[in-house]
């Protein structure tokens, strides 16, 4: 008996020991943090079977100005429950692997750069073939008026997704 409890210590000791050494594996991730790019053209057809844009946010990992957007703007659209839009994020600096909107696999870097995606963070608006549906917003311009920046695109998105259908 003194054996068995012995060994429910030392297990309890160990699990203990795992969770205090690796806390990111407890923790859920951030409240800000947006779902990554991974297919853009069936994130498109999402966003198009909503009616809404598909609004893309392009960053890097070292990016505060990325950061911010996310916590500030598009974390909480993208978890409204009517969101006004389907969000995604591309890392420019990373070479994982994306669907472009044909349907095409390529990097999350050569994407960013066929999209003319240069400065972090540029936030672009997306129809459902791909097609720009509003000027990109690039930087963290202003930020008092960010989120009026970010609403008027949106609403000309959707002004412009409303007008498309037959």
């Amino acid at each position: 008996m003194q054996i068995g409890i012995s060994l429910a210590g030392r297990l309890a000791s160990i699990a203990l020991c795992l969770l205090a050494c690796a806390p990111g594996l407890t923790q859920a991730a951030p409240a800000h943090a947006l779902a990554e790019a991974v297919d853009l053209a069936a994130d498109a057809r999402l966003a198009a079977a909503k009616g809404v844009p598909l609004v893309v946010l392009y960053s890097r990992d070292d990016c505060s100005w990325c950061e911010k957007v996310k916590r500030e703007h598009l974390g909480p659209l993208s978890r409204h429950p009517a969101a006004p839009a389907v969000v995604r994020e591309l890392h420019m600096d990373r070479t994982t692997t994306v669907v472009d909107f044909a349907g095409r696999r390529t990097t999350s870097a050569d994407f960013s750069k066929q999209m003319q995606a240069r400065f972090a963070p540029t936030v672009m608006f997306h129809g459902p073939d791909g097609a720009a549906l509003a000027e990109p917003i690039v930087g963290f311009r202003l930020a008092d008026f960010y989120a009026a920046y970010l609403d008027r695109a949106i609403e000309e998105s959707r002004t412009r997704l409303q007008r498309r259908k037959p």
